[in-house]
């Protein structure tokens, strides 16, 4: 416990380095934007933003979800990370909405390029991009939410050298139109990244039926198990981005509790091993005079 406890710190560690270093590029990305004139420097800059942001989440949620449920969170703290995702997310589509609209006003009112500081800054982007893309790579395994990361870090990377393409095409054969093609595309990118992320942050924050999961199909698998009659009145949600849980009256052939228990644990250990249902509430009920003994973990 106390190795896990020690490499947990370490990997917060490196999580808070990468958060540090991403918001110093993004000062540098900014500045280097504006002296430049470029604008996809600018778009490249809001994109590491959004990464910080991204890390500084998962840190937070790998802290916060260390908390034991209390009487006031009674399921725990984890859904905080969804919470600050769909802020994260909002104001992504909304920074990717204005850089849209900027670039369209470049097309108009075409604007002169520094060009070497805008391949200078974007070089050093890259080698940040590629340090951070490294540390959420090594914290990946197991983890949805780190292999997120990785791959919007991996990413990053890529714009970077199409920041220092378009630095290189601008200082060659002096192709302003290039920053602002890219701009569109950067902020194209980051806009189609965030209203496909949108929907399910949503969705989990709405208590929706898992995508995966079918409650027709969970229902019949039910049914199946000698002593169940009927079941009815069936919820299933997604406590967090991990944990899927649901509560259900089940109409039982059962007449005592030592029955009524064996085929609870039975119900319960299906839900676990074919729906991967972590967290279950059951009600059951006689099928005659709808009396009931409610169980739960």
């Amino acid at each position: 416990m106390d190795h896990v406890h020690r490499t947990g710190t370490e990997k917060d560690k490196q999580l808070f380095a990468a958060v540090s270093v991403n918001i110093l590029l993004t000062l540098a990305q900014v500045i280097g934007g504006v002296i430049s004139g470029s604008l996809s420097l600018i778009a490249d800059a809001l994109h590491n933003l959004s990464d910080a942001a991204s890390l500084g989440i998962a840190l937070f949620a790998r802290k916060i979800s260390r908390k034991p449920p209390d009487e006031f969170k009674t399921f725990g703290y984890k859904r905080a990370e969804i919470v600050a995702a769909l802020i994260n997310l909002t104001l992504l589509v909304v920074i990717s909405l204005y850089l849209i609209y900027e670039a369209a006003w470049r097309l108009l009112e075409p604007q002169t390029i520094t060009a070497w500081i805008v391949i200078f800054v974007a070089t050093v982007a890259l080698v940040v991009d590629t340090f951070t893309a490294l540390i959420t790579y090594s914290m990946s395994k197991g983890s949805m939410n780190m292999r997120a990361a990785f791959l919007h870090n991996l990413s990053d990377a890529v714009v970077s050298v199409g920041v220092i393409i378009s630095g290189g095409l601008i200082l060659l054969y002096g192709w302003y139109w290039v920053d602002t093609l890219l701009t569109f595309a950067i902020a194209g990118f980051v806009l189609w990244q965030g209203l496909l992320m949108l929907p399910r942050t949503i969705h989990l924050l709405m208590e929706g039926t898992p995508v995966n999961l079918s409650i027709e199909t969970i229902k019949k698998r039910l049914e199946t198990k000698d002593g169940v009659q009927n079941v009815h009145h069936i919820h299933l949600w997604h406590l967090d981005e991990d944990r899927i849980a649901l509560e259900a009256h089940v109409v039982v052939t059962a007449q005592n509790l030592e029955d009524i228990e064996v085929l609870k644990g039975s119900l319960k250990k299906m839900l676990r091993e074919d729906f991967a249902i972590s967290h279950s509430t059951l009600e059951f009920e006689a099928p005659t005079d709808g009396s009931c003994a409610e169980t739960s973990t």
